[in-house]
């Protein structure tokens, strides 16, 4: 029997869900990009992303390619990619997600299956009103090396150490990036217009150089 657990303005939590139900769901949702599913083992949450859960995430993204492209880094951008298992009976939909170290090995992919090729080694999640799942539980089992969390104020930044995550100042995939220098580029967006900052990010990315070894 389907329980409701929780239910507000943004998001709804239910139990008892079968695999096939949240399968069924994810194409019933195609055409409603906005809405976010997150499934672990009969856990299904429905979330309706506000304004400023997408505004981060947004910006965040265009900070991430704004650097890979001014560096002449490859990178598939794949945003809200379903990312799921069945065999784990887990699945997500990050709020941004990249290959970049494996950028190669999914580049003619139109189909990707994460029990044959690698999981995102970037994902993103704009957590500005906490998940009723453990998100990064599930990151964890499907192996994605690397997740940011943005709540609003903080970010940090989870490295996958022997299956499970430790933060660090420092991004793995792009070690340019600590955690701090994004902050502070964020917090210029309550004061500055989109483009703008953008352009001011892309000038800071000109005056910065790779760090010999990355902050593990």
């Amino acid at each position: 029997m389907t329980a409701t657990l929780i239910q507000s303005s943004d998001r709804v939590l239910l139990r008892n869900i079968s695999w096939q139900t949240y399968q069924s769901l994810l194409k019933d949702f195609e055409q409603q990009p906005g809405m976010r599913l997150t499934y672990d083992r009969g856990l299904l949450e429905i979330m309706m992303p506000l304004a400023p859960h997408e505004t981060y995430k947004k910006l965040l993204g265009r900070f991430i390619e704004a650097l890979t492209e001014e560096l002449e880094i490859e990178i598939r951008s794949l945003g809200s990619l379903t990312c799921d298992r069945e065999d784990l009976a887990r699945g997500l939909e990050p709020d941004q997600c990249y290959y970049i170290q494996n950028e190669a090995a999914v580049r003619n992919r139109d189909r990707i299956d994460l029990t044959q090729d690698p999981p995102p080694d970037l994902a993103i999640e704009v957590d500005i009103t906490s998940s009723s799942i453990d998100q990064l539980a599930i990151y964890a089992a499907l192996g994605v090396p690397e997740v940011w969390r943005y709540d609003g104020q903080t970010l940090t930044i989870y490295h996958l150490v022997a299956g499970v995550y430790e933060s660090r100042d420092r991004s793995l995939s792009l070690p340019q990036l600590t955690a701090a220098e994004v902050v502070r580029f964020l917090e210029l967006s309550h004061t500055m217009g989109e483009t703008s900052l953008v352009r001011q990010f892309r000038q800071w990315v000109s005056t910065i150089s790779l760090p010999l070894e990355p902050d593990l």
